[in-house]
């Protein structure tokens, strides 16, 4: 299982406060890799699971919904605890009003964190690999609205499809560098993100009675995934949306 294993390496994962962010870092600490751990909250939570599977962490407090701080918070992570191997674009926010009534501060809001802070933030990490012409790996979190249009969610359909056509152009430039870049596009998750939809009891039966599993994802099943593209397992795995849906789409 060595080829799974990511011991020796540093990952970077934005939003790991909690939800999918906190598992991927407790996934990939699980894995061997050292983890920063980056949220604008508090991550005493995450570093004590992560403690708890025999991981190690550091904690990076940042607000990642401009570019500048961003950037500020990868350079910071560098400097102080070293080269980063694994880049895992997590964090993202969700606004929900119908299209006729959607606000251009939430559509700025939505885009600018869920799309312009994820090229900004790649590029960073793949002018620092490409400097060393070191190997690297960039898992995005997509979603299902990469491949549906969803309702009452204009921004973030359109910053998530954005996310994977994103990850196509920036492999089809760095997979050369040595530098993978492919996304995860999670089902329905028990996140906060979704806490309305599964307290209606219309929706959630609606959602429910689509996925041949038969049940909504917990954060640790979208977790798995992104280790393993992240692992050396999955170096020829490049440019590619990976759905972990339940079934969703094939249904």
């Amino acid at each position: 299982m060595n080829r799974f294993s990511m011991k020796g390496t540093r990952s970077f994962v934005t939003g790991a406060n909690t939800g999918i962010g906190q598992a991927i870092a407790v996934d990939l600490a699980r894995a061997g890799a050292h983890v920063v751990a980056v949220g604008r909250s508090g991550m005493d939570d995450t570093l004590a699971k992560i403690a708890a599977v025999g991981g190690t962490a550091d904690a990076l407090q940042a607000d990642l919904g401009t570019v500048a701080a961003a950037q500020a918070a990868f350079a910071q992570a560098e400097s102080q605890f070293g080269p980063v191997d694994t880049l895992v674009n997590n964090a993202g926010i969700i606004r929900r009003a119908d299209s006729l009534d959607f606000s251009e501060e939430d559509w700025d809001a939505v885009m600018d964190i869920n799309l312009k802070v994820v090229f900004f933030l790649s590029q960073a990490f793949a002018k620092s690999r490409v400097a060393t012409s070191a190997a690297g790996s960039i898992i995005n979190v997509a979603s299902l609205l990469s491949f549906q249009g969803g309702i009452r969610v204009p921004s973030y359909t359109a910053s998530k499809s954005g996310v994977a056509g994103l990850t196509k152009t920036l492999s089809n430039e760095w997979s050369a560098k040595g530098i993978t870049v492919n996304a995860v596009a999670p089902g329905y998750v028990v996140s906060n993100n979704t806490t309305d939809l599964r307290n209606d009891p219309e929706r959630n039966k609606a959602i429910l009675d689509r996925i041949p599993v038969g049940r909504w994802a917990e954060p640790e099943d979208i977790a798995g995934a992104v280790t393993f593209l992240a692992s050396p397992a999955a170096r020829y795995v490049t440019g590619i949306t990976l759905p972990v849906d339940g079934g969703w789409l094939g249904r």
